[in-house]
């Protein structure tokens, strides 16, 4: 069954967070402060409400996928403007049934027809080289500070925007994530019913896999 994909509507942001915290929650480190992200997301001028989308299955929402504006920034001073998703996540009861692909699928459908030059990430490239993103580093994009994250990641929307005579870029994701600190997310995180916390192995990988460059 294919899940039936729509925007985010007001209705829906604490049924977001909670499921966003389900899914998270000691994946990369004991806890999850992806939850905060959404809810603090939603505010910031970077944020793409038209690129924000929830997938629905048995009558309830059960993934979302959230856009914020990035840019790409070269020695001369030029930009080039891309958007960034984070979280894109499902609950864990509906993982394995294709909800995630078809957000993904859905939003580069639709950034595509609107024209949008590139879309950068962050993630496992496991995850995401099914859809046509490649290393950062084939495309000379590295982070702010001119490295190659293993996990940076660019799907060109744009035919050739990137690929034809590319040129060194850094990118720069929102500053919306500057604002993710302990102490904000523990608070917030105080309004939900309370969770173990726990060590696992996914969260070994990721400490690996985060520390990864490609220089």
């Amino acid at each position: 069954m294919q899940p039936n994909i729509r925007n985010e509507q007001p209705q829906d942001h604490r049924t977001v967070e909670e499921l966003t915290r389900d899914a998270f929650w000691n994946l990369y480190f004991p806890g999850c402060d992806e939850h905060y992200l959404v809810h603090i997301m939603r505010d910031h001028p970077d944020f793409i409400p038209e690129m924000a989308f929830v997938a629905e299955l048995d009558g309830k929402i059960v993934g979302n996928i959230m856009f914020t504006k990035s840019s790409l920034m070269d020695e001369a001073g030029g930009k080039l403007d891309t958007i960034t998703f984070g979280p894109v996540c499902v609950h864990p009861d509906y993982q394995g049934r294709g909800v995630g692909p078809a957000l993904i699928r859905h939003s580069i459908d639709l950034a595509r027809k609107n024209d949008v030059n590139a879309i950068a990430i962050l993630g496992h490239p496991r995850n995401y080289v099914k859809y046509g993103f490649v290393s950062s580093r084939d495309l000379l994009v590295s982070d702010a500070e001119g490295r190659y994250p293993f996990g940076q990641l660019v799907l060109e929307l744009k035919a050739g925007v990137l690929s034809t005579n590319p040129v060194a870029r850094k990118l720069h994701i929102s500053s919306l994530f500057e604002q993710l600190t302990e102490e904000r997310v523990a608070e917030f995180d105080r309004t939900f019913p309370e969770k173990e916390k726990s060590e696992t192995a996914t969260q070994v990988e990721f400490g690996i896999a985060v520390r990864a460059y490609l220089d």
